[in-house]
């Protein structure tokens, strides 16, 4: 018989409580759900939005093979992620593909409810929301602090500033005709944003939020790549087969690299410029000139290319600096550039036409 009063008792209360912990912890099932195993040091994802198909697509540096393709939305183009690396962002837009030149009349009608920035989450490999991007959004960069970000509206001729947080525009401003690039330099106080069509560079105060000045680069200024202090940049000119040296400092223009003719058969149309890890190097994509052309950065002479694809606009490299990815729009792949030999060293196929890359490490 179960003597009641004593069960009461707070020693017995514990000693019961005891035995319990005990038999569940020795008896419950061990699981049979394998670890996941542990990826090597200095792996990588690299993410490539597809225009075309409207995804991205996830490429695991380990195998190069593709690990997810995820839809998007409209025509996703430029790609960057937030300081922790924890969120991509993604411009979106509703607006027909159209070429240089094309006459706007004889285009479709434009879905401006497709215009915006997606919000990807990378731990769980999902596409959280669209915030707005202002019209037509084609490339951004994000204020240093990663709370805003800065966009080319090409349709309207503006720059959108956007809070992350609020999820709104809470600023446009007029820039020159067509605008394309946007950079934000690194220490944050100023933004520069290119005007295909108007040959500049708009330079944005970002502490008043106003446009301090404009000034000409040259033909179809396409992206904007500064040094890491800030001091130099260099901006690709489409349609000159040329990079144009910036002084960050005065806002001018000091200089230039001729890389190659525009025209054909050469067809070198300087599109997207980055530096490797050291700032030792640019790598300059040149679309229909199918290469990547690397400039040393000290005497700012070209030092060499080599062929990627068809069409290279995009470009990234891994974070070592020993591995180029380039999106090949036409052929709808990826090239893995191994910058050691100068050669790929596998294309790998991505979705309807590639446009921007991204490389983040877990």
């Amino acid at each position: 018989m179960i003597n009641r009063s004593f069960l009461a008792t707070p020693i017995a209360f514990v000693a019961l409580s005891a035995l319990l912990a005990a038999c569940t912890s020795s008896d419950a099932p061990k699981s049979t759900e394998p670890e996941p195993p542990a990826r090597p040091a200095g792996s990588y994802h690299v993410y490539v939005t597809n225009e075309r198909s409207g995804d991205v697509t996830i490429i695991d540096s380990v195998t190069n093979e593709v690990t997810a393709t995820v839809p998007l939305g409209k025509r996703p183009r430029g790609i960057h992620a937030s300081p922790d690396k924890q969120t991509i962002y993604v411009a979106l837009s509703g607006s027909p593909i159209a070429g240089p030149g094309v006459d706007d009349s004889t285009l479709p009608p434009a879905d401006k409810s497709a215009d915006g920035i997606g919000v990807f989450d990378v731990k769980s490999g999902k596409l959280l929301k669209v915030i707005a991007g202002g019209s037509d959004p084609e490339e951004f960069d994000l204020s240093k602090d990663g709370t805003l970000l800065y966009t080319s509206n090409e349709d309207t001729a503006e720059a959108s500033i956007i809070d992350i947080g609020m999820g709104k525009v809470v600023a446009a401003l007029k820039v020159g005709e067509e605008p394309e690039g946007v950079a934000t330099m690194p220490d944050g106080k100023y933004v520069y944003v290119t005007s295909e069509q108007g040959g500049e560079i708009s330079v944005i105060d970002t502490e008043a939020r106003k446009v301090l000045k404009s000034f000409k680069v040259g033909n179809r200024p396409r992206s904007v790549g500064f040094f890491p202090d800030g001091m130099k940049a260099y901006v690709t000119r489409e349609n000159d087969g040329a990079l144009t040296i910036l002084d960050t400092v005065k806002h001018a223009k000091t200089g230039e690299i001729q890389i190659g003719k525009a025209t054909p058969p050469e067809n070198i149309k300087p599109m997207k410029v980055i530096l490797s890890p050291d700032a030792k190097t640019a790598y300059v994509s040149t679309g229909r000139g199918k290469q990547v052309f690397t400039i040393d950065t000290a005497t700012d002479k070209v030092t060499g290319s080599f062929e990627v694809g068809q069409r290279p606009w995009g470009i990234a490299l891994s974070p070592d600096g020993k591995f180029l990815y380039t999106a090949n729009g036409p052929s709808n792949d990826v090239s893995v550039v191994d910058l050691a030999t100068k050669t790929v060293i596998k294309q790998i196929k991505a979705g309807e036409s590639p446009w921007g890359v991204l490389v983040i490490e877990p």
